[in-house]
């Protein structure tokens, strides 16, 4: 006997069992029509609205943003796994064709996992909207390279004093405060205190996870550059505070990922 299976689209697990059952209800009086299964969607006909569900959901994250937007396009350049259907049996199949082909074409293990993931995390998204039952199981590659490195104390002067000013300027604050590159890039000048702590500190806004909005204190390098900082753009100190309302890269400074990685 064939079975019928759909979401309640309920989270409450009362609520669900309440609606199977009037659902069964309608059944036995024959008052509930069949259903027509609506057929899965290919890789590439779904992959438009996961694009636009990444882009509603990380507008203010352009780096996952890309990694999603990068992942999809390489899957689709694959056009046995692209013209598939996501519920298809032969999924796993066609993924490891894929593999070799990223591999052959001088990809690190670490690239390619990365490539796995944005394919697991479209096929989840297409079980909750409840476009596919379930999901292919996608495993990462084994064999992936960790690189850690801990700079010592005679690197770090030996970097700072071969950067050019503006990396220069900017490693100093990533190294004493510990901030990533894009929250050092949204800071504001109101941000910026000298009256909280020893050498002052500063406030982080955004970040990339919910937990990163959070006061730094400053060491005492970083304070001292902040002073120079404010003093060179013309920064009034008002209560402690520098108060040009302006962010980072309008300041002529040009901060952002591209102009670091250039010097």
């Amino acid at each position: 006997m064939p079975r019928l299976r759909r979401s309640t689209k309920q989270s409450n697990h009362k609520i669900a069992l309440q609606l199977e059952a009037e659902h069964r209800s309608k059944l036995a009086k024959g008052e509930a029509g069949i259903y027509e299964k609506d057929p899965a969607p290919t890789l590439t006909a779904f992959a438009r609205d996961f694009l636009d569900w990444a882009k509603t959901n990380f507008r203010e994250k352009p780096k996952t943003l890309s990694f999603y937007d990068n992942g999809i396009r390489r899957l689709l350049e694959y056009q046995p796994l692209a013209s598939l259907p996501l519920d298809d049996k032969r999924l796993p199949e066609r993924l490891t064709g894929y593999i070799a082909k990223r591999q052959g074409q001088g990809l690190q293990v670490s690239s390619v996992n990365r490539e796995l993931q944005v394919l697991r995390r479209l096929l989840h998204l297409a079980v909750e909207w409840g476009r596919i039952d379930s999901s292919a199981t996608i495993k990462m590659l084994s064999g992936e390279h960790h690189r850690e490195l801990v700079v010592s104390p005679a690197e770090e002067s030996r970097y700072l004093a071969a950067a050019p000013a503006l990396l220069n300027s900017i490693a100093i604050v990533l190294i004493d405060t510990g901030m990533r590159p894009e929250e050092c890039y949204r800071l504001e000048w109101d941000y910026v205190t000298w009256i909280n702590g020893r050498y002052g500190s500063m406030l982080v806004t955004h970040g990339k996870t919910k937990t990163a909005r959070r006061m730094l204190p400053m060491t005492q390098k970083c304070g001292k550059f902040s002073r120079l900082v404010g003093r060179l753009l013309g920064v009034q100190q008002r209560a402690g505070y520098g108060m040009l309302p302006q962010r980072a890269d309008t300041l002529n400074l040009r901060l952002s990922r591209n102009s670091t990685r250039e010097r």
